[in-house]
């Protein structure tokens, strides 16, 4: 793959998941009225407000970061991806230990966050580092 087929990838990955993320925020600020308060039982969370506020800004931020700067072509590229796709794997391996397996989304998504740091390591060490 040349540079800007990977900047491309990584833009693409962090933009859907950045909506997705948005989203998911946005329902769950909304008081995610599908999902039992239940699964939050042993979880230093009472609601879903908290957990929406990482999703939003912690996931949905790195990931759209990463893909304006993949998109723009810019040097750090490949850090910002595999920063982005690291923080999305976090959420997802925490979201799996605090739930449980509730959704199809957790392996697919951590599929993403794995494809993400992949795309961005590539990316990263193609250039010397640059």
């Amino acid at each position: 793959m040349t540079r800007r087929q990977y900047e491309k990838a990584i833009a693409c990955l962090g933009a859907v998941t950045a909506i997705g993320a948005a989203g998911g925020a946005i329902y769950g600020l909304s008081g995610a009225p599908d999902l039992p308060r239940e699964w939050l039982d042993g979880s230093p969370f009472r609601d879903y407000r908290v957990p929406s506020l990482v999703l939003g800004f912690g996931v949905g931020g790195t990931s759209a970061a990463s893909a304006v700067i993949a998109w723009r072509g810019c040097e750090n590229a490949g850090s910002a991806a595999m920063i982005a796709g690291s923080v999305l794997t976090g959420w997802i391996i925490v979201q799996v230990r605090i739930i449980g397996p509730r959704s199809f989304l957790q392996p697919l998504m951590g599929g993403v966050g794995i494809s993400m740091v992949t795309l961005g390591t590539r990316l990263q060490f193609r250039n010397g580092g640059a």
